[in-house]
């Protein structure tokens, strides 16, 4: 080495550490040339750190030297020469001890972490663990700092290297959390113990019983902590405790309740920092996600809502992107519903929320406002019965003297005309002159016009009565509110042009008029998202008025929708996507011109990256990291030459979340394209789905989700376009499918069931066993060929709740999952129940093996104590079931015959309807003799058709499905029905008003009893001329199908030539042949 090598790395070091940049880069190069190649480097670098007087040189040498070692793994070091190697070894454990500076000595731990690293492997250090453990209990409280600090280092690099000593890590621990002088000591020694966790395998199970037992310390270290006001390492240790969360061995598991305590206390104190508050709730959050079984093991949802409560009467910030304790708190009241049995959280919350509705402080009547409706998405079925309570309290929220209240209460409304569509379109009297009102208050406009759309996007018809109404007053907004106001008073517009349909032509020239100028919008902000959701709206206007009227715009806004993608908005992009399918969906194949330059735009989006440059994207494992609060949070500490640069992960999420819900859109697109254009999208059929195949293993489920359900509309579509003949139910296929096709399926399939192996979100399984149902349904058992094993498999998995979206860490494997789960656990077990149906209808008869596997499986979510959707899509599972086995469901009438008895006499109508409906196909389709049954069978029945007059759709529609099976006991045995007291019941209920199918087994009966009894049916003809006038009218929807179309006009010729005056009173002479 030259004599002058360390100093005049020294000296470049020094020059380095300045805010001269030209000089910063010229020490740089020199740095990089002369230096940092050479082995030499790495002894001359220890040299400084021990010898500088400069803090800022030394800091910098302890993290080139960290760097060099590190570089090729390790090449660079183990070119030095092994005596220098251990004499730095030795060294650099006592250069550290002597560091007066906290950073130094942090990077310098580091240098021997990384050292560790490669010398384990290659010739070992068998004194560094005795000098830690040594160090980590000396007297001296910054030694042990630094002891424990190393080991913390140390551990990150090469835990398996140390996992012999686990067990006296564990002894070690249990001192170091208790650390009478040192909050460094103990915070950084949860910190080793969050790294060693993620090391200890489920069979370890004196491990795990060692770390529980550490656990109630870790606790208390976290709440001293808090209480200290120590932000930083807060931070560190809710770090630590969100990747305990996440871990799939139950290390948590017996804390979870102290650890809720704390997270509410902590996060209600208002006495120390906000951003501590909101890293707590944050942290509360996330508990409740990943730690749900406990959380409802334990009962503790209504203490927590008891904590949260007053959070949310806190003020928030104005910005909506910024956090505040009480945004934090009204999320977790929305995870608790959506992660939770309905049972354990409304019933607690609903309490809470009267009682903070009848307050006379306005911001405790706002905060139990918006608890509602941030609750609705999970409990709305169980809210359903009970919104004769909830409606009054909505109502005076939107009357309340605080303007707050009021907003609140527009957000309630917005979120119960999402998720509880019949229920506000009951209240449409009272609901939309009061939003009216709203919108002409310019303290509550654009909340109330954010209610409004949402509650236009339901009313359907019942908008005609208010529509003149509202196109006066939105249409005046759209020239004199702000832009942010006008962006919600465009969307609600699309809304009203939603419902009103062909009424909206009226309205459609001016309006377009109006809003034409708002997409060339653009400036960022507020102008980029009223152009976006101006794009949106006049997609919606094509819809309504349809394509002839909208012919002369589109072109021009073809234009602009391009435009909008070059504009470099993700918002923008994803606009345009969405008004292309539209425009696909409303001009057909007509939109097939535009497919060259829309499709490569739709590509190219799939293609980007995740932070919209064409730089290395954010890792899986950094998106998926967990966000602590707001930005300071999510720094992460970046070395780079001189400086620690700091990435703000939140803001880079914030562009990976926009580019993600971008590609999601267009990977839902392309499928929409090609269901909307046919032949004409067949060139570009092998790019689309190769690259939606690639996406099938992205981190987004959003992604996952549409790229599943495209790439399924392409496979029936395809198939659509191949010309095959119809599928016969049946094990061997008749038809074999066309050959492209049938590559199609055989590159898509498989990689579908590989991302099912993985899948841990619910709804994205959810999507692909919906899809799965109706592409069977589609192609037929050929599409099964290869794959049935692999579904029956799926759909067993589903209904035993053992997928990995199901599975809880905390619970036992042989431990039943409760029956009382949250209600979008049983969507899941639903759409499961979809594919079972559709592998029953393809195969018939063939499915009667796997059918005795399956019916204990459906039957079982068929009890008093589960819930509405569980009861009822098992009863609508088995009545598909048995509609596509037909007579091989014979050998199991008898079980099914006594569930069905006790599901038609359930509490509630959805279940009746799917019991009725059942029932009758079972009766159809068993070959065993049900006659001695059915006076039983009808009685139960029976109060199916005692219905009031303003009687809801769910029992209007169950009536429907009891007039269906009441017709199919009739056509398989009159013999047995006593018709002269069942006819009256069964023709009163005609015509059917809600479930249109069930006229053709009506029907169908009607015809059977006039060829075999006419005399029974002369008391009645007139009123049955009536129905038929009704359901054959042609400017109605079909209601019976063409051959009962048929039937009943043929009969209506022979009744003409007995009767032709009744024939012509009841308006069907038009159908007499010849008349």
């Amino acid at each position: 080495m030259h004599p002058n090598y360390v100093q005049d790395l020294h000296s470049l070091l020094l020059r380095s550490t300045a805010n001269d940049t030209i000089q910063l880069k010229a020490a740089t190069a020199q740095l990089n040339k002369d230096f940092y190649k050479d082995p030499a480097c790495i002894p001359a670098l220890a040299g400084i750190i021990a010898n500088s007087q400069e803090i800022p040189v030394r800091q910098l040498a302890a993290i080139e030297m960290r760097k060099r070692v590190s570089t090729n793994s390790g090449n660079l070091w183990l070119q030095v020469p092994q005596a220098d190697r251990e004499q730095l070894k030795t060294q650099l454990p006592e250069i550290v001890l002597r560091e007066s500076n906290a950073l130094v000595r942090h990077s310098t731990a580091r240098v021997i972490a990384a050292i560790a690293g490669i010398e384990m492997s290659v010739s070992g250090w068998p004194q560094l663990l005795p000098f830690l453990l040594e160090t980590a209990t000396t007297s001296q409280a910054v030694h042990r700092e630094v002891g424990i600090y190393i080991l913390y280092a140390v551990l990150e690099t090469i835990v398996e290297g140390f996992q012999e000593h686990q067990q006296s890590f564990f002894k070690l621990f249990e001192t170091l959390l208790c650390d009478p002088e040192s909050a460094e000591v103990r915070v950084t020694t949860v910190r080793c113990l969050g790294t060693i966790a993620q090391y200890i395998d489920i069979d370890d199970k004196a491990d795990i019983k060692s770390f529980q037992n550490l656990l109630p310390l870790m606790i208390r270290v976290l709440a001293q902590t808090l209480e200290a006001g120590d932000e930083a390492n807060a931070r560190h240790l809710f770090d630590v405790f969100e990747t305990l969360l996440i871990l799939e061995i139950p290390l948590l598991s017996l804390h979870i309740p102290q650890l809720v305590q704390l997270f509410i206390q902590a996060g209600s104190n208002r006495n120390i920092d906000p951003e501590l508050r909101i890293l707590a709730l944050n942290a509360l959050n996330w508990t409740v996600q990943y730690k749900k079984s406990k959380i409802q093991s334990n009962n503790l949802a209504a203490a927590i809502l008891d904590g949260l409560m007053p959070i949310t009467t806190e003020e928030e910030p104005e910005d909506i992107d910024d956090d505040a304790p009480a945004r934090s708190a009204l999320r977790i009241i929305d995870t608790l519903a959506t992660s939770l049995p309905p049972t354990q959280v409304f019933p607690a919350l609903r309490a809470q929320i009267q009682q903070y509705f009848s307050s006379p402080e306005g911001t405790y009547r706002r905060g139990a406002m918006l608890a509602l409706g941030v609750s609705v998405e999970g409990c709305s079925e169980y809210m359903t019965p009970l919104m004769g309570q909830v409606w009054p309290v909505i109502e005076a929220g939107l009357q309340d003297s605080d303007a707050g209240v009021r907003r609140a209460t527009c957000v309630a409304v917005s979120c119960l005309c999402e998720w509880l569509e019949d229920e506000c379109v009951s209240r449409h009297a009272v609901l939309v002159p009061a939003i009216m009102a709203l919108v002409a208050d310019p303290s509550t406009q654009r909340s109330a016009c954010t209610a409004l759309d949402a509650l236009l996007e339901v009313l359907h018809d019942v908008i005609d009565q208010y529509l003149s109404l509202i196109m006066e007053r939105l249409s005046g907004l759209l020239e004199t509110a702000p832009l942010n106001v006008k962006a919600v008073v465009t969307g609600a517009i699309g809304s009203a042009a939603h419902a009103s349909k062909d009424q909206f032509t009226q309205y459609f020239q001016e309006t377009m008029h109006r809003m034409q100028h708002f997409l060339v919008l653009t400036g960022e902000g507020e102008e980029t998202e009223l152009r976006g959701i101006t794009m949106d709206t006049v997609g919606t206007f094509a819809e309504a008025v349809g394509k002839d009227l909208f012919r002369p715009y589109y072109e021009p806004l073809m234009k602009q929708a391009f435009q909008g993608i070059e504009l470099g908005s993700a918002r923008l992009r994803e606009c345009s996507f969405l008004f292309f399918g539209v425009m696909a969906g409303v001009f057909g194949e007509e939109f097939a011109p535009s497919l060259p330059a829309v499709v490569p735009s739709l590509i190219a989006s799939l293609k980007q990256d995740e932070n919209g440059q064409e730089t290395q994207p954010l890792t899986v494992s950094d998106v998926t990291a967990f966000a602590s609060g707001s930005s300071p949070a999510n720094a992460i500490s970046v070395e780079d030459g001189t400086e620690e640069v700091e990435i703000d992960l939140e803001k880079a999420l914030e562009v990976n979340s926009a580019v993600a819900v971008e590609k999601e859109i267009a990977a839902d697109t392309l499928g929409t394209l090609f269901v909307a254009t046919r032949e004409q999208f067949l060139p570009f059929v092998e790019q689309t789905a190769l690259e939606l195949i690639a996406l099938l293993s992205h981190y987004y489920e959003g992604i996952r989700k549409s790229a599943t359900d495209s790439l399924l509309k392409i496979i029936r579509t395809f198939h659509d376009l191949s010309g095959q003949p119809e599928w016969q139910p049946g094990a061997n296929v008749q038809q074999p499918l066309n050959q492209n096709v049938k590559d199609l399926i055989d590159r898509a399939v498989p990689e579908l069931l590989q991302m099912y192996e993985g899948e841990d979100n619910k709804g994205v399984a959810s999507a692909l066993c919906i899809g799965l149902a109706e592409t069977i349904n589609k192609i037929g058992p050929a599409l099964l060929e290869n794959y049935y094993e692999r579904l029956l498999s799926i759909a067993k998995e589903i209904l035993e709740q053992k997928a990995i979206c199901q599975q809880d860490p905390d619970q036992d494997a042989d431990e039943e999952a409760p029956e009382d789960q949250a209600e979008y656990d049983s969507v899941l077990i639903s759409s499961a129940g979809d594919l079972v149906a559709a592998m029953a209808n393809v195969l018939g008869a063939d499915f009667k093996p796997a059918f005795d596997t399956f019916y204990p499986l459906i039957a079982k979510y068929y009890k008093k104590s589960r819930s509405l959707s569980d009861r009822s899509s098992a009863i609508g599972c088995l009545a598909e079931i048995i509609s596509g086995m037909k007579g091989a469901i014979t050998p199991s009438t008898e079980p099914l015959l006594e569930l069905l008895w006790r599901a038609i006499g359930d509490q509630d109508a959805e279940v009746q309807s799917n019991a009725a409906f059942a029932t009758g196909l079972l009766v159809e389709h068993s070959r065993q003799d049900l006659s001695p049954q059915y006076i039983t069978l009808l009685g139960a029945l029976q109060p199916l058709f005692d219905l009031p007059a303003d009687a809801p759709a769910p029992r209007l529609n169950a009536r429907d499905n009891a007039c269906g099976a009441v017709a199919r006991l009739i056509l398989r045995n009159a013999g047995a029905v006593p018709l002269p007291q069942v006819l009256p019941v069964l023709f009163g209920s005609l015509p059917l008003r809600n479930d249109l199918l069930e006229n053709r087994p009506v029907f169908r009966a009607v015809l059977y009893l006039f060829q075999t009894q006419p005399e029974v049916l002369s008391p009645y003809l007139d009123g049955l001329l009536r129905v038929f006038e009704h359901v054959l009218d042609p400017g109605g929807p079909d209601q019976v199908g063409d051959e009962v179309r048929a039937s009943l006009i043929e009969l209506i010729g022979a009744l003409n030539s007995q009767s032709p005056e009744k024939i012509q009173q009841a308006g069907l002479g038009a159908f007499v042949p010849g008349g």
